[in-house]
C-alpha cells in the first residue's frame, strides 16, 4: 500500500506542508534538523513523492517530449537511426531527472498542438523538415523550451545540434574517387535548397570539384528504407555504375542486398558507402563502409542545450555541429580496370 505524505508528517511530528516542502526541494524555511528527520522517516517508510503532485508544487513537469514525424500507418521504430537516438536521449534525460514522452506526429500542425497540450518543460524535434521547424513561433510553442536535431532552419527558437553532413558526404565521395571510381550514384530522399540531404549532396559534389571533375549528375531519389534500397539495388547492375553513396546505412544495406540478388558482387563490381555508422554495419555481409556520426554525442549535446535552456535560460546562438569520420570496412574496393 502506498505511503502517504500525511503518514510521513505524523511520524515526523510536522505539518504536511513541511513534508511537501522538504520532498519538493523548497527548503529555505525548514531547519536542517527537520529536513534530516523528514528525509530519514520518508526513507524508512518507503515514501515515494507523487510526480503529479511534485509538478504542481514546483510548477515544473520534468517532462520532455521527443517529437518524430510518422504517418498514421508507420511505426516510429522503422528507422534504426531513430531507434538509436531515442534510447540515447532517454538515457541522457535520466541523468538530469527528467522523463521522456515519445510522440509520432503525422502532420506538422500537430507539433504546436503537442507542445501546448502536454505540460512539457521542453521538447526535442527529430527528423522534421526545415520548413516545418521554421514555422514555429513563440505563440505556437508557448513557454516550452525547444531543441531541434539535424535541422538547418534559421529559427532561433529551435537552436540545436547536427552532424557535419557536408563534410561527411565529401569524405565518402573522396574515398570512392581515390579508389578510381567515377560513375558514382548519389542515392537519397528528395531534397530542396536546405536541409540534411541537400548538405550531403553538396558535400558529395564538392569532392568531385576538389578532384577536378565536373559536377556529378547521377542522382536517384529514394526513401530511407531497406525495402526501397533493395528495390533500387535490383536495377543498378546493368546501368554501368561502379559505386553508390547512400545517405543512410539502412538504405545502403538494402542497396547491397538488391545488387547481390541481381548478380553483382559488392565490392568487386559495385562499391557501396552509407552514412550513420549504426551497429548493423557490422552485421551485414560485406561489412559496410560508412560515414560515422557520433550519435551519442549528438544526443547528449541536444539534451545539454535543452537543460541549459530550461534551467539557466541559456542557449547557443548557433547550432552545435558534430564532427564526422569515414569508417572503411568491406563494401568498398578499387574500381576494376
Amino acid at each position: 500500500m502506498r505511503v502517504t505524505l500525511r503518514e510521513v508528517a505524523e511520524q515526523a511530528g510536522v505539518s504536511m506542508m513541511t513534508v511537501s516542502n522538504v520532498m519538493n526541494g523548497n527548503r529555505a524555511r525548514v531547519s536542517p534538523g527537520t529536513i534530516e528527520k523528514v528525509q530519514r522517516i520518508a526513507d524508512e517508510l518507503g515514501y515515494v513523492p507523487s510526480a503529479s503532485a511534485r509538478s504542481l508544487a514546483t510548477k515544473a513537469s520534468r517532462l520532455v517530449g521527443l517529437l518524430v514525424p510518422a504517418a498514421d500507418e508507420d511505426s516510429l521504430m522503422i528507422s534504426p537511426h531513430t531507434m538509436a537516438i531515442v534510447g540515447l536521449i532517454e538515457r541522457e534525460l535520466r541523468k538530469y531527472g527528467y522523463h521522456l514522452l515519445l510522440r509520432g506526429v503525422a502532420h506538422p500542425d500537430e507539433v504546436a498542438e503537442a507542445l501546448r497540450s502536454w505540460s512539457l518543460d521542453g521538447a526535442i524535434l527529430l527528423g522534421f523538415l526545415d520548413e516545418e521547424v521554421g514555422k514555429l513561433t513563440k505563440k505556437t510553442i508557448g513557454a516550452v523550451h525547444v531543441v531541434a536535431i539535424d535541422s538547418y532552419s534559421a529559427n532561433r527558437l529551435t537552436t540545436g545540434t547536427r552532424s557535419d553532413d557536408f563534410a561527411g558526404a565529401r569524405l565518402a565521395a573522396r574515398h570512392l574517387l581515390d579508389l578510381g571510381h567515377r560513375r558514382i550514384l548519389f542515392a537519397g530522399p528528395a531534397f530542396s535548397g536546405v536541409g540534411v540531404v541537400h548538405e550531403r549532396f553538396e558535400g558529395f559534389c564538392q569532392a568531385f570539384a576538389d578532384a577536378g571533375f565536373s559536377r556529378p549528375d547521377l542522382v536517384e531519389t529514394v526513401n530511407t528504407t531497406y525495402a526501397e534500397g533493395r528495390a533500387l539495388g535490383l536495377t543498378l547492375w546493368d546501368r554501368g555504375l561502379t559505386a553508390v553513396f547512400a545517405t543512410a546505412d539502412i538504405l545502403a544495406v538494402g542497396i547491397v542486398h538488391g545488387l547481390t540478388e541481381a548478380g553483382a558482387r559488392v565490392p568487386e563490381d559495385v562499391s557501396v558507402v552509407g552514412f550513420d555508422d549504426l551497429d548493423l554495419c557490422n552485421y551485414v555481409t560485406p561489412k559496410l563502409t560508412t560515414v560515422a556520426q557520433d550519435i551519442a554525442r549528438k544526443a547528449s549535446t541536444a539534451v545539454s542545450i535543452l537543460m541549459d535552456s530550461i534551467e539557466k535560460g541559456e542557449r547557443p546562438k548557433r547550432p552545435v555541429t558534430i564532427d564526422v569520420s569515414l569508417v572503411e570496412r568491406e563494401s568498398t574496393a578499387p574500381v576494376r580496370t
